[in-house]
């Protein structure tokens, strides 16, 4: 399995280095980003750039341990309460999506259920189970990499954060390192489909 996680490593960084991956933060109708007056970058898109990282570490991490590469963190401005992949396989549990670890630990962490004032970031967009848990979770802001059109719940197939019939909603930032997630997404599954 480290052969393969280093093959995959070593395609997603060659890939950076020509360019063809990092792309520039585009806003869209849930991220009204802006630059100051002076042109410097928004102190938040540095520190949703970094965080996002941060993500993309964890989802190295899954793939490495043949869980899909979906990654996840949890912070409080630039404080990160908690860290977390999948971990299906590992564990045989269903609900072990890196979302609902990072929240659970996040909770841990701060000492109380209700993560409002933080931020989730994940490297693929949440299911409906884990756009369900960051609802239950109170959480302030979601920001994910890549779309996920077979089970995305925050704005492909559904819009759970926004859905105003809720008791909570919160806004989302999409496509933060998209190109980054998705390759490490589609090189994991072709190494699979290849066995």
């Amino acid at each position: 399995m480290a052969h393969s996680a280093d093959a995959l490593l070593a395609t997603l960084h060659r890939t950076a280095i020509i360019g063809a991956v990092h792309e520039r933060l585009k806003p869209d109708s849930h991220d009204e980003r802006k630059e100051s007056l002076l042109g410097e970058p928004d102190p938040e898109v540095t520190r949703d750039l970094r965080l996002m990282r941060c993500a993309l570490d964890e989802a190295v991490r899954a793939a490495e341990q043949g869980e899909v590469p979906v990654g996840a963190v949890v912070a409080r401005g630039e404080e990160i309460l908690a860290t977390a992949h999948n971990e299906r396989e590992t564990t045989k549990d269903p609900t072990a999506h890196a979302e609902l670890l990072a929240l659970r630990r996040a909770a841990t962490s701060a000492g109380t259920w209700r993560l409002t004032g933080c931020t989730l970031y994940a490297t693929l967009e949440p299911c409906p189970m884990c756009a369900g848990a960051l609802h239950a979770a109170r959480i302030s802001r979601l920001v994910y990499a890549t779309p996920d059109p077979k089970a995305g719940a925050a704005g492909t197939l559904y819009d759970f954060p926004t859905d105003s019939r809720l008791n909570h909603t919160y806004p989302y930032t999409r496509g933060i390192l998209q190109s980054e997630a998705a390759v490490l997404l589609q090189i994991f599954f072709k190494q699979r489909r290849g066995r």
